[in-house]
């Protein structure tokens, strides 16, 4: 399985460099995360708790990251295993930048699925990652926007600091359900799939009650 896609941030690239190396916005960005940590230098685990169709469960998993080129770009390694099956992967990330007030972060990771995961089927389970994906960047992007905003704290500047908890299990499914249709729905098929909407809203409702 492969994953790769671009992503862009109103904020400078150093900003946005220690965003993504804070466990503690990871933990809060990530879908379905219950716990993220550093265990060494450049080393972190985790737990997950993922469902993709019809397969539930929690991974616990490693992430270490190699050749830091700070600030844009290193190497991570991931590997994770559990009821539903394992994963396996190798990437890199990458930060560019776009202007003095904005910064690309692309991403790009070849990963091996096993287990009772991949019995799902190659279509729904690149549906998911890839709605799961978006749903984590645009939950980084609002940290990213508040620590890019100034706070005016008693006449004097200071950086805002974020508030955001993680997605309920509600929200972490729908937003998932709408990633999906997405995926499966282009922009150009929308309008003549119209009267399929209700359809589509059963399904969200369903995916939400699945995931409770």
């Amino acid at each position: 399985m492969k994953l790769e896609g671009e992503y862009t941030f109103q904020a400078p690239r150093g900003i946005v460099w220690k965003t993504v190396l804070d466990p503690d916005v990871l933990t809060n960005i990530l879908p379905g995360c219950e716990d993220f940590h550093q265990v060494a230098e450049n080393q972190f685990e985790g737990v997950l708790v993922m469902k993709v169709g019809p397969v539930k469960g929690k991974f616990k998993g490693k992430v270490e990251l190699s050749d830091l080129q700070e600030p844009s770009s290193y190497n991570l390694r991931i590997s994770g295993k559990g009821a539903p099956g394992f994963v396996d992967g190798m990437g890199v990330l990458t930060l560019r930048e776009d202007g003095p007030q904005a910064t690309i972060l692309g991403y790009e990771i070849d990963a091996k699925v096993g287990g009772r995961i991949a019995s799902v089927g190659q279509r729904l389970l690149d549906c998911s990652t890839q709605a799961i994906t978006r749903q984590a960047m645009e939950g980084l992007g609002k940290h990213v926007d508040a620590l890019a905003t100034p706070a005016d704290v008693g006449g004097a500047t200071a950086v805002a600091k974020p508030s955001l908890a993680a997605p309920t299990q509600e929200e972490f499914a729908a937003g998932v359900a709408k990633g999906m249709m997405q995926e499966l729905l282009p922009p150009e098929r929308l309008l003549w799939s119209m009267p399929w909407m209700g359809i589509l809203v059963i399904l969200v409702i369903l995916a939400i009650h699945l995931w409770s």
